[in-house]
């Protein structure tokens, strides 16, 4: 069994194959040494000259560090873009930004990889019906998440809405002018 830097090399191997867009973008930095960290897990790997990316050794001075949060995977059902919104990256200005730029647009063909197996109107479909099913299952934690959001709210009162709440800031922040008015008109009546 190949061990997990291994295959996560292999797949993103696999999807800059089927980028030749994201290999032109990184053949420029060829030999430079880039590292990703999601605790408690690193990767460092090296750019080829074929813009592909090889396992480097863990003692090597990388480019490039790119420091993923450790609820990464929970943003995953959100997109490449949320996860790079949260990294930290550091390093080669130049390499960082070509690098973050191939990793947030790199995209899997996966009708093109099923077409191999079973043939292409049966790769459209399998991926058309993943599609839906994927789009069903967004819909029913959205409307799971507004359903618990309004449980807590109104029936079991245990977490306020966001309007009541900005309403009452409001009125906190009124407080101290309306307790001036109110000392003015006193003095006055007094």
């Amino acid at each position: 069994m190949r061990p997990l830097p291994e295959l996560v090399l292999a797949f993103v191997n696999h999807l800059l194959d089927q980028s030749a867009w994201a290999r032109l973008k990184l053949q420029p930095f060829v030999a430079q040494h880039a590292k990703i960290s999601l605790p408690p897990f690193s990767l460092v790997f090296t750019v080829t000259t074929e813009g592909l990316l090889t396992q480097a050794a863990a003692d090597v001075q990388p480019a490039v560090l790119i420091d993923l949060p450790a609820n990464t995977l929970f943003l995953l059902w959100q997109g490449q873009t949320a996860i790079m919104r949260t990294a930290r990256i550091s390093g080669s200005a130049d390499f960082a930004q070509n690098l973050g730029y191939v990793l947030q647009h790199l995209r899997w063909d996966i009708e093109e990889d099923l077409s191999r197996f079973f043939g292409d109107i049966v790769a459209n479909r399998m991926k058309a019906s993943a599609h839906v099913f994927a789009v069903k299952q967004k819909n029913l934690l959205n409307n799971l998440t507004e359903n618990l959001s309004e449980y807590l709210v109104e029936e079991r009162s245990v977490l306020v809405h966001r309007i009541a709440s900005a309403d009452f800031t409001m009125a906190v922040n009124r407080l101290p002018g309306n307790i001036s008015h109110l000392e003015e008109r006193l003095q006055r009546l007094g």
